[in-house]
């Protein structure tokens, strides 16, 4: 019986334990399993900066522009197809650069076209998944790198990565929701 209780008891915590690392949050009175951040987005990602490499090489990208929040001051995009897990995959990737140097001198679109590595500060991107990954949102995949590579969290210390914040009245998905045509892409409207 005393082992019955130890196994039940053990069985319990490591449920409760798999239940806590599960990103939540609360939508009224109802916890919700987060849409975002798990440990099956943050694998994806991973394989996804590996199949970057070079991404700053490929032929379609734009020069650098004026950005915006919560981007950067200024931008530079890449378009391009990647293949994760012998799958490929329509991706747009945006450097964001910061506004001043080191020493809090502004910088200048010339500044940061002349040495962009030197000033990017992190890289955001929308991959088009697999179709039924997020129907609700165009089946798009978003990510936010550091400009070392590994995934941003976002204050509660999750990695911006999968479905970013879903369901929010900020965010990734909330923001991009605004583009004409319901397509979730801003640089085209302007065309």
């Amino acid at each position: 019986m005393k082992s019955l209780i130890v196994s039940l008891s053990a069985f319990i915590l490591v449920l409760a334990l798999s239940l806590a690392v599960v990103p939540q949050y609360v939508v009224g009175e109802e916890k919700m399993t987060m849409p975002f951040g798990t440990e099956d987005d943050v694998e994806f990602a991973k394989k996804l900066w590996k199949a970057m490499k070079g991404y700053t090489d490929w032929p379609f990208k734009t020069d650098v522009y004026l950005g915006q929040s919560p981007h950067g001051a200024y931008l530079k995009m890449f378009y391009g197809v990647v293949t994760v897990n012998e799958t490929p995959y329509h991706i747009i990737i945006k450097d964001n650069y910061m506004g001043k140097d080191k020493s809090g001198n502004k910088l200048s679109m010339e500044d940061v076209a002349k040495d962009p590595q030197k000033y990017l500060a992190a890289v955001t991107i929308m991959l088009q998944q697999k179709k039924g990954y997020d129907p609700d949102n165009n089946d798009w995949f978003w990510a936010k790198y550091l400009a070392d590579g590994s995934l941003d969290k976002n204050p509660k210390g999750m990695a911006m990565a999968g479905r970013v914040a879903k369901g929010m009245d900020a965010g990734c998905i909330a923001c991009h929701k605004g583009a004409k045509d319901s397509d979730y892409l801003f640089f085209n409207d302007k065309m």
